[in-house]
């Protein structure tokens, strides 16, 4: 095994014991959560290591990134991965996306809904997740680069996601706001998903937390967690 091998591996194994351990705190099982590496900027080579390690879900945040890697036969032995993507849609990029993403995390505008139902490929179903931006609460917190609609808005783009033949509506996602404790952004937005629960019953997964502040994302009900740094690290990306 190479240096580069046994690194992720620990990485990976130390990051599965933080998960547990999160769990278990909770009162939930580890079984319960779900974990998505995210492997943007990171070369084939790292995603490969993964493969051998059993990881089949990956995220990418660029649709460009994500439609190479997923196209790389390398990384396409049985079971296939799965592909989320997580980044800000861009209308000209949903047909590619649509087409190598099992998963999208980042749904925030009800005019893709259309765009995204068209390009769905026969025969498959996408799984949606409709994205909650937090930051617009918390007065002073101001981050351009995240997506994201006010909770009210939730409900509107939930019901059009819903009647989707081609989509099934999965449950919310969200980023923890720059400057806030993350404890207390994802206290507000459990109470926003189990409102939206009650609502959508059939949606009931909740995607948050990163390398950072994965274990309160927990803590309050996330069943999808999305790390990459804390397996892969934070060393200059590779091409």
């Amino acid at each position: 095994m190479s240096e580069r091998s046994e690194e992720i591996a620990r990485s990976l194994a130390e990051l599965k014991v933080r998960v547990a351990g999160a769990a278990v705190d909770s009162n939930r099982s580890p079984a319960d959560i779900q974990l998505i590496v995210v492997t943007k900027t990171y070369p084939v080579s790292d995603l490969k290591i993964l493969r051998n390690l059993g990881v089949s879900e990956f995220g990418e945040n660029r649709e460009s990134e994500g439609r190479l890697k997923s196209a790389d036969s390398a990384l396409n032995d049985d079971p296939k991965p799965r592909w989320h993507f997580q980044g800000r849609i861009q209308s000209n990029k949903i047909k590619s996306i649509a087409s190598w993403a099992s998963v999208i995390h980042s749904l925030d505008e009800s005019r893709h809904i259309p765009l995204i139902e068209k390009a769905v490929p026969e025969g498959k179903i996408l799984e949606i997740f409709i994205q909650v931006n937090l930051e617009k609460s918390v007065v002073g917190a101001h981050s351009p680069n995240r997506g994201g609609v006010m909770a009210h808005e939730i409900y509107d783009l939930g019901e059009s996601v819903s009647i989707s033949t081609h989509m099934r509506l999965m449950g919310l996602m969200a980023v923890a706001p720059l400057g806030e404790e993350p404890d207390l952004a994802f206290q507000r937005l459990s109470r926003i998903h189990s409102d939206f629960k009650g609502k959508f019953p059939a949606s009931p997964y909740l995607s948050a937390g990163m390398s950072g502040d994965f274990e309160a994302a927990i803590h309050h009900g996330a069943t999808h967690i999305r790390v990459g740094s804390s397996i892969l690290d934070s060393r200059a990306a590779q091409r």
